[in-house]
């Protein structure tokens, strides 16, 4: 199992650079963990790419189609009070955006469960988040540059 953050899962619903890495990734493990929200994520993603023209409405569907696919098979950490406290621990010490701390909040929750942060790895393509993701133990895919 991995966790993945939503920049990770935007190519494997649109075609980008990195959708060949990330479709590799998911084959070989297809149990993803995500953070409640991320489907609001990606969706905001896809229509701020339609809004700027970069993405046709046509593509636009079928990408939402696609995250509606992943939606059904992946398992997702609840928005839990545990979450919000340590999404503020966080912010506290990396410069994160709130969505990029809940994101990895969801992650240490979830990570707590499974012996720490260092037995899940955290899919990411944010380099600020993927910096903070391994400064908290994670073993970040693909390693930050």
């Amino acid at each position: 199992m991995r966790f993945w953050d939503s920049s990770a899962l935007v190519p494997l619903v649109v075609q980008e650079p990195s959708s060949g890495m990330m479709t590799g990734l998911l084959a070989r493990d297809p149990d993803c963990l995500v953070w409640w929200a991320t489907p609001v994520e990606i969706g905001s993603a896809l229509a701020r790419l339609e809004r700027e023209s970069a993405l046709p409405p046509a593509v636009g569907r079928r990408a939402r189609r696609r995250l509606e696919t992943l939606a059904e098979a992946w398992h997702e950490v609840r928005p839990l009070d545990a979450v919000r406290r340590e999404a503020g621990r966080l912010l506290r010490v990396h410069p994160l955006r709130a969505m990029d701390a809940l994101q990895l909040a969801a992650a240490v929750t979830a990570a707590q469960a499974l012996g720490g942060p260092g037995a899940l790895p955290f899919v990411c393509l944010d380099r600020r988040l993927s910096e903070a993701a391994a400064r908290e133990g994670f073993p970040v895919e693909p390693e930050p540059a």
